[in-house]
């Protein structure tokens, strides 16, 4: 079986005030990290790559961190978030980046815990892959929030991410702007 590389955001593991503001069906947080774990291992293999943009715990302690993390199957990156802790940052990733940009499948790709309005490759069709907003901002044709309030509380490939931005219009700000401008000085 080929290697897969999944992306995610936003698990908060540990954080009880994100089942509320985030509107999580769970009854607490051990159900929550629970769920979370097995949704990401009934999608994630052994040996699959998993970027993970940021806000992974919050409010649990360096041993349920270490703890929760070793039960995540997969080769882990780390995009950091504004909640990424040292108890986060101490954890053994296979990198750490603020921002990073990849090539997945031939796809160019722009990773950040926050969504942009502008990035690297946006006009030769790179994607820009982010967390932070929890599902409440909209994707535009090449921009999508990765976070799991947003995907069924699971990681996701690039093939569902292409999916899901296919059936949408809007395209980047960047490039939506300078078509405006284009046509208002044809």
């Amino acid at each position: 079986m080929t290697n897969r590389t999944f992306f995610t955001a936003d698990h908060h593991f540990g954080h009880r005030g994100v089942i509320g503001m985030c509107n999580r069906p769970f009854a607490d947080v051990a159900e929550m990290n629970r769920d979370l774990v097995d949704a990401w291992n009934a999608v994630v293999g052994p040996r699959d790559t998993v970027w993970h943009l940021g806000d992974f715990a919050m409010g649990s302690s360096p041993a349920e961190c270490a703890a929760i993390f070793a039960r995540l199957h997969g080769v882990k990156h780390l995009v950091r978030g504004n909640h990424d802790a040292k108890r986060v940052l101490d954890l053994p990733w296979s990198s750490q980046h603020d921002l990073v940009q990849v090539t997945v499948d031939g796809q160019r790709l722009f990773l950040c815990h926050y969504a942009a309005r502008a990035w690297p490759g946006v006009w030769r069709g790179a994607l820009h892959l982010y967390g932070h907003t929890h599902g409440t901002l909209p994707p535009t044709r090449q921009s999508c929030d990765v976070g799991v309030d947003a995907w069924a509380y699971r990681p996701v490939t690039l093939d569902e991410i292409r999916e899901r931005l296919a059936g949408v219009a809007e395209e980047p700000e960047e490039i939506r702007l300078a078509r405006a401008l284009e046509a208002e000085g044809d």
